[in-house]
């Protein structure tokens, strides 16, 4: 995948054009004409107007900084920041008993989202303590990686509330 430098002109579909402004590791910053700033994925579709060259050997940051987190993710239970999608924020969830009688509960949703968030680092914390432990046998780690597969199933139904599609949960695929 060949990035685009800073300075770069694009063409998206719900945005508009735009000028990519910042380069990372898994998102370009783009400055829209109508929308203001949006992160947009490295991989996400757009047309591009007019690549621009960066000066900054931007393919071996990407690279470095990729390979560093990796081996973050892999030795460490740390958890990266998670933005909760944009329509959701400072908004509340609203749990109404079947019961009239019973009283319900409102719960802020970034609060609900933040426990979200937790169950899912906490799966690839255990899925990574199942991969790397010498006390299971092949057989055993295959049959508690599908468990968490479809934990990761399971909770899908959540993806709503992500603002990046690439920090959304994602069961088994067909591959």
């Amino acid at each position: 995948m060949k990035l685009l430098g800073i300075g770069s002109r694009i063409s998206h579909a719900k945005y508009g054009k735009g000028v990519v402004t910042n380069v990372t590791s898994q998102h370009y910053w783009v400055t829209f004409i109508e929308n203001g700033l949006e992160t947009l994925e490295l991989d996400e579709d757009f047309d591009v107007i007019e690549a621009a060259e960066d000066d900054v050997d931007t393919i071996s940051f990407y690279e470095v900084e990729k390979s560093l987190r990796n081996i973050l993710k892999k030795w460490s239970d740390a958890s990266e920041v998670v933005t909760i999608a944009d329509k959701w924020k400072g908004g509340k969830l609203i749990f109404e008993a079947g019961d009239p009688n019973m009283q319900g509960k409102v719960m802020d949703i970034d609060t609900f989202f933040h426990k979200i968030t937790m169950v899912r680092d906490r799966l690839r914390v255990m899925e990574q303590k199942i991969n790397s432990s010498k006390n299971l046998d092949e057989q055993e780690k295959i049959d508690l990686q599908q468990y968490i597969t479809r934990s990761y199933g399971s909770l899908t139904s959540f993806n709503i509330l992500f603002k990046l599609k690439s920090q959304q949960f994602r069961g088994q695929s067909s591959k």
